[in-house]
């Protein structure tokens, strides 16, 4: 099924962090050269401590950024974000006044003459890099974690039967272990088209069932006829299903459903939906 964050954004975001930094690295370069004398030789009396950045400002302006990214990706990504929502949150309004720090470190060494590129690289950096983990975090959060730690503080049912036990019994269950005689019944797979294709086929143990509450669903896994395809369908000594827990996608799989109903003569009274595995 189709779970993964959207990684394109990510891409663009790490190709503008490096254009940003590289072209950062080429001005500060063009200044050095200038303070050395090949096109202004008349500031070669300066202090040579003057016109370079120091060592500990170097080592800050690589570690700054990656420390400010990899700790906002983490609030924001995993179990403080889900158990305790606002706390991530009033910890990044405090990270971010690291870089208004570093801007403020800018500004008094320039008000005395001294070199304050490094500063300025690192407030930069430092608030692109959290602007980046917050938002990559949260994507992540939504898209990810928060579907698994719903199923975690969800019911496990085992050795359900599909064709005794119905949706409104389990409407709790997270993870549902089917009977060995459970089988997803492909021959009555249906697809509903809507951008993805939402697809949906029924878990049963009678052959002829009319009322089925146990959907295996995917996306983009199905074609016309028997051709779902989603999960572990095709293993034979699969007969677990993990809870579909995203709400934007219940509604799209519900209309299939109600397709496959119609086409298959198959009611779902109160359906549950499960990727196989």
């Amino acid at each position: 099924p189709k779970l993964g964050l959207p990684w394109g954004s990510a891409d663009r975001l790490c190709v503008f962090c490096i254009s940003a930094t590289a072209l950062y690295r080429a001005v500060q370069l063009y200044q050095r050269k200038m303070s050395y004398g090949v096109a202004g030789a008349g500031l070669g009396s300066l202090d040579q401590k003057q016109r370079t950045v120091p060592n500990s400002i170097a080592v800050v302006d690589l570690l700054a950024p990656i420390g400010m990214f990899a700790v906002a990706m983490w609030l924001l990504s995993f179990n403080l974000h889900y158990s305790a929502p606002p706390v991530p949150w009033i910890i990044v309004i405090v990270l971010a006044l690291v870089p208004v720090g570093f801007a403020a470190l800018a500004f008094k060494a320039r008000s005395v003459g001294a070199h304050t590129p490094g500063w300025v690289y690192a407030s930069v950096m430092t608030l692109l890099a959290l602007l980046g983990g917050v938002i990559l975090g949260d994507m992540n959060y939504w898209f990810n974690s928060q579907p698994f730690y719903d199923i975690q503080t969800m019911n496990a049912y085992w050795a359900v039967d599909p064709s005794t036990s119905h949706g409104k019994q389990l409407m709790d269950a997270g993870r549902v272990y089917f009977k060995d005689t459970a089988r997803v019944d492909v021959t009555k797979s249906m697809g509903f088209k809507n951008l993805d294709t939402y697809c949906v086929a029924p878990i049963v143990t009678a052959p002829n069932a009319t009322v089925v509450d146990f959907w295996a669903v995917g996306l983009n896994c199905c074609a016309s006829g028997a051709t779902f395809t989603c999960g572990d369908v095709t293993n034979p000594i699969v007969h677990a299903g993990l809870r579909a827990m995203r709400d934007e996608q219940r509604p799209f799989f519900r209309l299939a459903v109600n397709q496959a109903g119609a086409e298959y003569n198959v009611s779902a009274p109160h359906p549950l939906f499960f990727y196989w595995m």
